[in-house]
């Protein structure tokens, strides 16, 4: 008998009979690699199934996957950070300037906007948070709890990542201002998928972004006043 790896426990076979651990840890090679990256974008279970249904049916999709399936859904936290990595290869390759942060350069409420779409994935999480709390008051009878809701945020960030992206690209290739028209297609995805979320709220979401809209640029001035005040 050879001790498990995990837990010491004295076991035969491919498993330790105590904790359930493999006895042998597969080899990390080219091999492991693909099948990994393989597994991540298999079209049955992973980024292509979730970026599909993400895409054209969120709400329905994240309630299927908090209360019925999660096998077949990349996990919300992944999801964020394989976006996040696309839009930041994508914006080194085709770097732009979303409209709102451009008028604003110089400042430090640009400097933080700035930063806030530079590294996205950490703002789509700390700002997620606070939308899902937003969104919660406004669907505080709906059942759902604060995580739940900030699963759905994560999952419609990151669509909203990857419309970026594709913004990015059209902004390089056509002679056309585009991205103020890809800034109003991610808000209007989030607020349809927030409503299908709550089972056709569209009102309700609607007022909800708008209102976290708002207290979002609200902090983020107050942030960067009071920034300049403690620095002059």
């Amino acid at each position: 008998m050879n001790p498990c790896k995990t837990c010491k426990t004295p076991t035969n076979g491919n498993f330790c009979s105590n904790c359930g651990h493999p006895t042998e840890i597969t080899k990390i090679d080219g091999r492991y690699i693909v099948n990994e990256f393989t597994e991540v974008l298999s079209a049955n279970k992973g980024l292509l199934y979730t970026l599909k249904n993400m895409l054209i049916r969120p709400g329905k999709s994240v309630r299927q996957y908090i209360a019925e399936d999660r096998s077949l859904y990349v996990k919300p936290t992944t999801f964020i950070v394989v976006t996040a990595l696309i839009y930041t290869v994508i914006n080194y390759c085709f770097p732009f300037y979303v409209p709102y942060t451009e008028e604003l350069d110089g400042s430090t409420v640009g400097l933080i906007n700035n930063w806030l779409v530079e590294n996205i994935g950490y703002s789509n999480l700390i700002v997620g948070f606070f939308v899902a709390f937003v969104i919660r008051l406004f669907f505080r009878k709906s059942g759902y709890n604060l995580f739940e809701i900030f699963t759905l945020i994560c999952f419609v960030s990151g669509i909203g990542t990857l419309i970026m992206s594709v913004g990015a690209i059209l902004q390089a290739v056509l002679p056309l201002n585009v991205m103020n028209f890809i800034l109003v297609i991610g808000s209007a995805h989030m607020i349809w998928a927030i409503g299908q979320f709550f089972g056709r709220g569209y009102l309700k979401a609607f007022l909800s972004y708008v209102v976290c809209v708002l207290m979002i640029s609200i902090l983020i001035s107050i942030g960067g006043t009071l920034v300049d005040v403690f620095l002059r």
